[in-house]
């Protein structure tokens, strides 16, 4: 019998008459458009007050590309989903239910976390209940992605954003006076020859820390093929983006002492824009870093005895 090779290794060649494979049944578009509106419709207020969000809360504006990066991901691997054998699965409806419910208490209870996680429950849901575990498991990153169009509690978000604004002011305070400027720290507040600056909770870093940890994930899934990595460049986007938000401040504090106007406006924001740059080539830097060290001592092949 004559054998033909494929990336499986060698399996015979079809012969005239052979039955061909059972095709996998038929991805369910119509179903997932049905759950789909379902889901606007029950959450409508919900998603509404979130994407408001996301175009009028600067902390949130990478709330907009989650969505978007996520449909992105499922799109480019399309033909990898359609040939997933689905098995659907009823107990995904306790997850649509449950999410619903968490809606109805977060809204009563003004908790808007709580409110939002319950539509995304209830999304995870639709997908267990239409595809079953094998769907859920070939879009859990797609899936982890959409994670970043909530915003995290706000008492959480509290306990972040102060200790990151001493932790700028601090580092400032230090560069300003390695660089010969004289500055006196009290709490979040520097004070220069020049003024004062308030390191507020919108220079906390923490907009910057939540839109690169979400490119830092991005970045590993599209320019490299171990997923290893993409958790790496999350966890070193964690101390980059601290480290270019207090270089942000003490640039500021450098500029305030050429030009006071240079501390506030269009400046400021180029400040910003100059120091996301910085943050976004250290995480490059960074990947070429943790790449070269795998390269040199995790990739060895194994020596003969």
């Amino acid at each position: 019998m004559d054998t033909t090779a494929n990336s499986g290794g060698l399996r015979p060649a079809a012969e005239a008459g052979d039955v061909p494979a059972p095709a996998h049944k038929e991805f369910p578009w119509v179903s997932m458009a049905w759950f789909g509106a379902l889901l606007v419709g029950l959450f409508y207020t919900t998603v509404y007050d979130m994407v408001h969000e996301w175009f009028n809360t600067e902390e949130m504006g990478h709330g907009l590309f989650a969505p978007v990066i996520a449909g992105y991901v499922i799109w480019q691997n399309r033909d990898q989903l359609l040939q997933t054998k689905l098995n659907p699965s009823w107990l995904g409806l306790i997850l649509v239910v449950g999410g619903f419910l968490s809606m109805v208490v977060g809204i009563r209870g003004a908790d808007f976390f709580i409110a939002r996680m319950g539509f995304y429950i209830a999304l995870v849901g639709s997908v267990w209940t239409l595809g079953g575990t094998n769907l859920l498991r070939a879009v859990w990153f797609p899936l982890f992605i959409l994670l970043f169009m909530i915003r995290i509690p706000l008492f959480i978000y509290t306990q972040i954003t102060f200790p990151l604004q001493l932790l700028a002011s601090r580092v400032a305070e230090v560069l300003l006076t390695a660089v010969g400027i004289p500055v006196l720290r009290d709490g979040n507040v520097l004070e220069l020859p020049s003024q004062k600056l308030s390191v507020v909770e919108a220079c906390s870093g923490i907009r910057s820390l939540m839109s690169l940890s979400m490119l830092a994930l991005v970045y590993g899934y599209l320019f490299d093929s171990k997923s290893w990595m993409r958790w790496v460049l999350l966890g070193l986007a964690v101390p980059i983006a601290i480290t270019a938000n207090a270089l942000r401040v003490t640039l500021t504090g450098v500029m305030s002492e050429v030009n006071t106007e240079m501390a506030t406006g269009i400046y400021h924001s180029v400040e910003g824009f100059v120091m996301w740059g910085v943050a976004l080539t250290a995480l490059v830097l960074a990947h070429q870093a943790v790449n070269a060290g795998y390269r040199r001592w995790g990739a060895r092949p194994p020596q003969p005895a």
